[in-house]
């Protein structure tokens, strides 16, 4: 704590000394042994117990047992955990340097006369100082109003017996609500580490839905290509045995192109003689090309390329049909398909009988 620079900010430092010197559990100055937490804030020794049990209601000790272990709550201050091992608060540091100026505070005090004004006096009796408080009306007042004044027929209770017990139930409302404070945060962590889990798994469901998907595409890919590949080699193949008959063809086309030339150079010939020497020979080559033509052919529908194709209807349904489920649920689906299966197999047996 910084107590010089805040006593000279202030015109009454005695005042702001003891506004430094507040416990903010029970709102009053600290009753010694002060504590210090680790975050370097001060409670009493028995606000801080009280806060610390009602966080962990199932730690006692200090002989009462049952702690085997430390416990934790929050800075009431700053809101910073606290750990504590299993002596709880009497773990704690004392405060040895606060505990002396409190005392120092009082000294003080008590050595200064009380200043006029000090004490609130009552609004009716402007000389009488207010000392006793109404319970009937729930208000403090004055003995001259209880003697004579609006407060004669009420039920009065002395001043400081008051004071003490509300003060001690607000300090056990702040704590209870400290506690309730604790057990909120708790429940807030606990809800981010849920969040955090629940992302997490997402993420690996997710990555491994994507792999899964993924061995589907390359076996599908394989299978593409391994199909592609048989129709490209029947491809190939029906294409090099037409090709070869083309050219036997063109050959066979190219022989009888020239055997027509010679036989025309073979009729313009004038001479009989000249013509007869070379038409009989010529004549049986027109005929053993003629008989020649009776080349290989291609069967009718040789360029069919229909048996290639897939019926992959079931397959889509099967992919469509594809969603989260369990073991079992997927075990049922395939035995449904297998049954389908049989039946359609038996249902064509029987129309080939």
């Amino acid at each position: 704590m910084d107590y010089k620079s805040s006593l000279i900010q202030d015109g009454n430092p005695m005042e702001n000394l003891e506004k430094q010197l507040i416990c903010p559990i029970c709102l009053e100055m600290f009753t010694k042994p002060v504590v210090i937490l680790p975050c370097q804030h001060n409670l009493c020794r028995k606000c801080a117990n009280d806060i610390f049990q009602a966080a962990n209601p199932y730690w006692t000790n200090r002989s009462g047992s049952v702690s085997v272990s430390g416990g934790r709550f929050r800075c009431p201050s700053c809101r910073h955990e606290v750990i504590m091992d299993r002596h709880g608060v009497y773990g704690l540091q004392r405060n040895l340097l606060v505990e002396n100026i409190i005392d120092i505070y009082k000294q003080e005090c008590s050595s200064r006369p009380l200043q006029k004004g000090s004490h609130p006096m009552c609004k009716e009796h402007e000389d009488e100082k207010i000392n006793i408080y109404c319970l009937t009306c729930e208000v403090p007042t004055c003995s001259m109003c209880k003697v004579f004044g609006a407060h004669q027929a009420c039920e009065v209770a002395p001043l400081q017996s008051v004071f003490q017990g509300q003060k001690t139930e607000l300090s056990n409302c702040i704590s209870m609500l400290v506690a309730g404070n604790d057990r909120v945060q708790t429940i807030i962590t606990q809800l981010e580490d849920s969040c955090r889990v629940t992302k997490e798994n997402s993420r690996q469901v997710k990555e491994e839905l994507s792999r899964k998907f993924d061995a589907l595409y390359a076996i599908l890919d394989e299978k593409k290509s391994e199909l592609l590949q048989r129709i490209t080699q029947e491809q190939e193949e029906k294409l090099s045995f037409i090709e070869a008959l083309i050219q036997q063809y063109r050959e066979q086309l190219d022989k009888s192109t020239k055997l027509v030339e010679t036989a025309i150079q073979s009729l313009d010939e004038p001479g009989g003689a000249i013509f007869l020497l070379s038409a009989k020979k010529l004549i049986k080559s027109i005929v053993e090309a003629s008989k020649g033509c009776q080349l290989g052919k291609t069967e009718q529908g040789f360029e069919n390329m229909d048996y290639f194709t897939l019926d992959l209807e079931h397959i889509a349904d099967t992919l469509r049909a594809i969603d989260f489920g369990t073991d079992e649920e997927e075990e049922e689906f395939f035995e449904e398909e297998d049954q389908e299966e049989e039946e359609s197999t038996e249902g064509k047996e029987e129309g080939h009988q």
